[in-house]
This record gives structure tokens, sequence and C-alpha cells, in this order.
């Protein structure tokens, strides 16, 4: 599920007020990060290569590329780049939302997310909902840990999450 766009959510970016995703590579401290938006806002931070959309920049992705180079010069503890989510359920949407309020240099686990969401039963779904995250470190689910305080599960790969945690807390 966490792959590239299907014809249909490219078309329906194309549709309405939305343009055609334009994208770049942002060169982070602890690796690339692939960026892609639409006027509308930022759809996707990953950590892999986007495999749609076209080469280019638009003023959302010179927003997200300054709004970046604060994060990682320690100037900006928070995102204000419209966001914009072009896929996931209504379930991966809120947990999403949810996750934008673990405020900088603080973590919590998959079972205090699931709690937060109100269901300590579906942690599981929650943290699958943060395994899709199309918007890694602007929805910042490196910010949840293992009940134990491990560091699992990152789209990047756990060096990228302590990377980020330490240099938000320098605790981990």
């Amino acid at each position: 599920m966490d792959g590239g766009l299907t014809k249909q959510n490219i078309d329906m970016m194309k549709s309405g007020t939305a343009e055609y995703m334009v994208k770049t590579t942002y060169h982070s401290p602890c690796g690339n990060i692939y960026l892609g938006a639409v006027a509308e806002g930022l759809c996707f931070a990953k950590w892999s290569p986007l495999d749609f959309g076209e080469e280019g920049f638009n003023e959302v992705l010179a927003k997200a590329v300054c709004e970046l180079d604060e994060y990682f010069a320690g100037r900006r503890r928070e995102f204000d780049v419209t966001l914009c989510y072009v896929r996931g359920t209504d379930f991966q949407k809120r947990v999403w939302d949810l996750l934008k309020t673990i405020k900088y240099g603080k973590t919590i686990s998959y079972m205090e997310e699931a709690r937060k969401y109100g269901n300590v039963k579906a942690v599981r779904a929650v943290a699958n909902a943060n395994r899709c995250n199309p918007l890694s470190i602007f929805i910042p689910c490196h910010r949840v840990i293992g009940s134990d305080g491990s560091l699992t599960g990152y789209a990047g790969g756990i060096e990228k999450k302590r990377f980020l945690l330490n240099m938000e807390s320098n605790i981990i």
C-alpha cells in the first residue's frame, strides 16, 4: 500500500483545482527526502524516490524546503506548510492527524497512540497507518516508539529514526 500512486489517484490530483504533482529531492543530513506537491499542499515527503510526478518546483515545495532547512538547523519545531492527503483511508488520515500532535522532542508508544485514538485494541492498525504515512517528518511518525522504549519500525530505517530523535531531544 505504500508504493506509487495508482492512475486513479493521479487523475484525481489532476482534476478540480489540483495541478499535476511536481517533485524535488531534499538533501537532509540523514539522507534524501523526496518531496511531492500540488498547488494545494505538500503530498509526499518520503525516504524512497517518487516514481510519479514531474521534476519541478512550486511555492509549496519552496516552503517545505525552507522549513526543512530550519528544522535540521534546529530553528523549527513545528511545520506550517499546508499538507495535502491525496491517498489514505479515513482511519489513516485520523491517525496521521493525531501524529501531528506529538510535540518536538517527545515520544509516545504505539499503545499510547492507540489510546489517544480512542481504541487500545487498534494498536496494530495504528502502527500500520504510521507505516503508510506519506509525509515523513512533517507528520512525525518517527516520534512513536515501542512500549519498552525501543526504536521500532520506520520507513526510513531505524538509523534515520534515531538521528531524528537525537536531533530533537538528545536523549536516544
